[in-house]
């Protein structure tokens, strides 16, 4: 692969930034309309690739496959970063009344998105968050890229997959489930069905409406806590395993170690910018700024882990659960406020950056060249830092116009009226509760399998066709195995990449038009 760095091209990186600037644009319009942020990498591969055919040698370097992964980072970090680690948080004081609030907890959620996607690039390819496991975005990205340079079978192969993702999204089928399921691990993949079932016919079919009893939010505080006990002990380890990755545990020890410390110098300077020790006493703000950088570790951390699994990531819903035991804790409206967008920052940027990183993984080689492969990480987290560099002032221009005309993420106004109504009787017993059966899954499925938090995963997303698009997804995969054996999984995978491609592709443009029409 070519060795392009963004920072000594002025033509790739002039191509990054405009990329980055369409993708906050997009973030910040379809958060504030729809209430969701599409993944937008097919569509910076896809733009990379349609330069490249433009017949004039300026654009010829756009067939660079590294490039063409460059284009695909920049626009899906700036596009995650805008929307969901930036706009989101800050429409939460505003939604609260609190306007003041606004430029600290800003400063403080933009400090925090840099640290987030940083430490994914120093964690990505350890015991921890290896490469080899499945980040489908990222397959995705990686495989219409492929397919793009080489053409032949797979990019048939690839095409008719898009068509049938299209098609399928088309009917409402969530086809990036369904082509996750072909990628992911079985297990992992099989309690996210289970949950994602769980969650749609409870109430349908035996009365209970699991999400107002909170079922969901203990098992995942349960499985949470297990997971974050098992990810030290997967760092402490030194057993030897048939696990190949590029980062020892010394260095995820320090990653860590520099995350912890940052995370809570970004806590106690928001609780000072934000006022706090007014509000509060020397003991309850010490709490306050140890309980929001640990919560803005661990959500960072169970939310890399869903994604990585499964291509999902609950960072809404575990956010909120930060947020309802800070309210239990009792923690004053305004610590809450600052508490919740500080939380909701940290892990998308963290979840997309393994995607970008796991697509150029691939398209690099899949590691075969380490020093090749450390260079490419490098090279992306640049155009991903550029694309966030870019965003941050994007979103504090546009965000005055946003808000002043009412448009806030719908999302940040259930975290407003959570903090509002404040801790309801029954709650701490019920979280309490359904945390055992989460840590004993979490516990039972061991660090690999992630059976606890992918399940609760599930419960906290209402959705009976993706349940069913999981489990069928996986029967056929089954299927394909026993009667083509190891000769099928490669088509089998490009198809599924497809899937979920076309399924964004349709997402994507579907979510701009409706956009477009609510203007």
């Amino acid at each position: 692969m070519e060795r392009v760095n963004p920072i000594k091209h002025v033509g790739v990186a002039l191509v990054l930034i405009l990329l980055s600037i369409a993708g906050a644009i997009i973030g910040i319009q379809l958060i504030t309309t729809i209430g969701v942020t599409p993944n937008t990498s097919i569509i910076g591969a896809l733009f990379a690739m349609l330069l490249a055919r433009i017949p004039l040698q300026a654009f010829r370097r756009y067939r660079s496959i590294e490039i063409q992964n460059l284009a695909q980072t920049a626009i899906s970090s700036a596009t995650f970063g805008a929307a969901n680690s930036l706009l989101m948080p800050i429409a939460v004081p505003w939604a609260l009344g609190e306007p003041q609030l606004v430029l600290p907890l800003f400063c403080g959620v933009s400090a925090a998105m840099l640290l987030d996607a940083w430490l994914l690039y120093r964690l990505f390819d350890t015991r921890v968050f290896p490469a080899s496991n499945a980040w489908p975005p990222g397959v995705a990205a990686a495989e219409a890229i492929k397919a793009g340079d080489k053409g032949g079978r797979q990019a048939w192969l690839l095409v008719l997959g898009i068509v049938g993702g299209v098609v399928g999204a088309m009917l409402k089928i969530p086809m990036s489930a369904f082509g996750t399921a072909f990628i992911g691990n079985i297990w992992a993949l099989s309690m996210l069905g289970i949950g994602f079932l769980l969650r749609a016919y409870a109430q349908p079919v035996a009365g209970i409406d699991i999400n107002a009893l909170y079922i969901p939010h203990g098992v995942m505080v349960g499985a949470g806590l297990v997971a974050l006990i098992q990810v030290v002990m997967v760092i402490r380890s030194r057993k030897n395993d048939a696990l190949v990755v590029s980062r020892n545990g010394n260095e995820v020890q320090r990653a860590l170690g520099f995350g912890s410390v940052g995370y809570i110098v970004i806590s106690a300077l928001l609780a000072l910018a934000g006022g706090l020790w007014s509000e509060m006493g020397i003991a309850m703000l010490l709490l306050f700024v140890l309980y929001a950088a640990f919560a803005a570790f661990a959500h960072e951390l169970i939310v890399g882990i869903a994604a990585m699994h499964s291509g999902w990531f609950p960072a809404f819903a575990v956010a909120l659960i930060t947020l309802i035991i800070g309210i239990l804790i009792g923690f004053p409206p305004l610590a809450l406020c600052l508490l919740c967008g500080f939380t909701a920052a940290t892990g998308p940027a963290f979840a997309d950056m393994g995607y970008d990183l796991k697509a150029g993984f691939i398209l690099r080689g899949n590691g075969a060249d380490l020093q090749q492969e450390l260079w490419g990480r490098r090279i992306q987290l640049i155009a991903a830092m550029i694309a966030f560099v870019v965003s941050i002032p994007l979103v504090w221009y546009a965000h005055t116009f946003f808000f002043a005309d009412n448009l806030l993420p719908p999302v940040a106004r259930v975290y407003a009226k959570t903090i509002q109504a404040g801790a309801e009787p029954g709650i701490a017993g019920n979280l309490l509760m359904w945390a055992i059966p989460g840590a004993i899954i979490q516990l039972i499925g061991g660090p690999k399998r992630q059976l606890g938090v992918l399940l609760a995963t599930g419960l906290l997303i209402n959705s009976a066709m993706a349940g069913w698009a999981v489990v069928v997804g996986i029967a056929l995969r089954i299927v394909i195995i026993r009667i083509w054996g190891e000769r099928g999984r490669s088509p089998m995978e490009v198809m599924a990449a497809g899937f979920i491609a076309g399924d964004a592709l349709y997402s994507f443009f579907h979510s701009l038009f409706a956009s477009s029409s609510k203007k």
